[in-house]
């Protein structure tokens, strides 16, 4: 990282964060030190300190970046399409087109590098969240209970399928995508049946 001395806060702080999600992408937490970040980054480890409040301090905020970065990519795809189902297609595509790109960055998310810990827990929480309300801004509102309780486990699913593909890459992305689409419609139909079934 050249001339630091002359980068704004914001900037500097945001490509330091920027390194954390590549760095945490290729290595696991306890790989690195201190040390090894501050080199990578061309900065004193007490500027790290200074901004992040040490090693883990940096790696929460890595965590909170992955997800603000899955979170805008899942969004861009959207964006560009209309259709509720192509954009469900193309949501589907861009969540695995991360987390191919940043298998260990995603398991990090979902899993925590560093055991449990409460931080990286409530960013993972809101990160499920924010993908829930996406899949129901196409629905009535509010939604009822079933149609949530049904969405809820349908992101649950996607995020159990992705770490499988992120840690085992057997599967094509597109094998992946085509399950992940089956899966979302399935959820929808077999709503459809239970909800028929109650009025019954």
């Amino acid at each position: 990282m050249t001339d630091r001395s002359r980068l704004p806060l914001d900037e500097r702080r945001s490509r330091l964060l920027a390194l954390g999600v590549e760095l945490f992408s290729r290595h696991s937490y306890d790989e690195l030190s201190v040390d090894d970040i501050a080199k990578q980054a061309g900065i004193s480890k007490g500027l790290l300190y200074h901004y992040f409040d040490g090693k883990r301090g940096f790696y929460v905020e890595s965590v909170r970046q992955a997800a603000r970065d899955l979170r805008e990519r899942v969004e861009s795809a959207i964006d560009v399409e209309s259709d509720p189902l192509n954009q469900l297609r193309a949501g589907i595509r861009a969540y695995l087109g991360y987390v191919g790109d940043h298998a260990r960055a995603y398991v990090a998310l979902l899993r925590g590098g560093i055991g449990y810990d409460p931080e990286v827990a409530a960013i993972v929480d809101e990160t499920r969240e924010f993908f829930l309300n996406r899949l129901l801004r196409d629905f009535e509102h509010p939604p009822d209970p079933p149609l949530r309780n049904a969405l809820r486990g349908f992101v649950g699913f996607v995020e159990a399928a992705s770490l499988d593909w992120a840690e085992h890459r057997d599967l094509r992305h597109a094998e992946v995508a085509t399950l992940l689409l089956k899966m979302a419609e399935h959820t929808i139909v077999a709503l459809g049946e239970a909800q028929a079934e109650n009025l019954v």
